[in-house]
């Protein structure tokens, strides 16, 4: 089967990610505590400062962009870029519940980016690169329009075998319905996970590598139902797995991934873990 062209990769991401807007606001507090560490390290990577022009690739409902408009002030701004409006619909409503008018968002393609070269002191990323189907192409628009001697931190999902609170759906779908082996340089989930992966794109668009580090944390749930309902509500490509299967077959599935994510049980809940792998880079000066 011939491969998906960019334009209908993009055009089903924008689909996909739309019909969970609704969940990630309903879970948004949740995960913007649980992914607090990532929004600061990245914001920390970018150098942001008061004062500097940021943007942020893939801000989805508003994080990091968000910690970003706190840090740079009234005399900043920060631009939120992501495919789909209904995500941003959600950020945007954040922002003026802040009092952030220095944060904006607008829906756009990274691999095209609507600024002139040169424009932006920092840029910052969150979960959005591994998802793009042309990664090297979206690389030299990041150093495009960074200023001399500007910031790029960007944090992705790192090795599955480290992922169980993505790992788990999958396997236990893979044991009811057989999947096509993952492509190693399609978009998807772990497609940036090896080290040197999204640091070599970064070096051979111009950019000067700063670290490439992988950071573990637990992700924790009251329960494995919660788990559950959170990852059917926001996890665009469980719900796109699902939606293959028979109703006998999603009950099936239902059961195996409560039973997989009850062997993280601990007394304060459900505890699972997962590792980033944030890549930061400086353009020369």
């Amino acid at each position: 089967m011939p491969s998906q062209t960019p334009a209908a990769v993009i055009k089903a991401q924008r689909e996909d990610w739309n019909r969970v807007a609704a969940g990630w606001d309903k879970w948004d507090q949740f995960f913007n505590r649980t992914m607090a560490f990532i929004n600061h390290r990245l914001v920390a990577d970018a150098r942001i400062r008061p004062g500097l022009h940021v943007l942020d690739l893939g801000s989805g409902t508003g994080y990091p962009a968000l910690l970003a408009g706190e840090v740079v002030g009234a005399e900043g701004t920060v631009v939120g870029i992501d495919l789909a409006e209904s995500m941003l619909a959600v950020a945007t409503r954040k922002a003026t519940t802040l009092g952030l008018p220095q944060v904006s968002f607008r829906t756009g393609d990274v691999t095209s980016l609507p600024f002139e070269s040169g424009s932006m002191d920092s840029i910052v990323s969150r979960f959005c690169l591994m998802f793009l189907p042309e990664i090297p192409k979206a690389v030299a628009e990041i150093a495009r329009v960074l200023k001399p001697g500007g910031y790029i931190a960007a944090a992705v999902w790192s090795a599955p075998e480290k992922n169980p609170f993505i790992r788990i759906p999958m396997e236990v779908i893979k044991t009811i319905t057989p999947l096509p082996p993952p492509d190693p340089e399609a978009p998807g989930i772990f497609r940036l996970a090896r080290p040197g992966d999204l640091s070599g794109m970064f070096e051979r668009a111009g950019l000067i590598t700063l670290d490439d580090e992988e950071f573990t944390a637990e992700v924790t749930y009251a329960t494995a139902e919660d788990f559950f309902r959170g990852l059917m509500d926001i996890a665009a490509p469980i719900q796109n797995l699902f939606a293959k299967l028979t109703p006998p077959q999603q009950r099936e599935a239902e059961q195996g991934i409560l039973k997989a994510v009850n062997d993280y049980r601990r007394p304060e809940g459900v505890s699972l873990p997962i590792a980033v792998r944030i890549v930061s880079a400086r353009k020369p000066r």
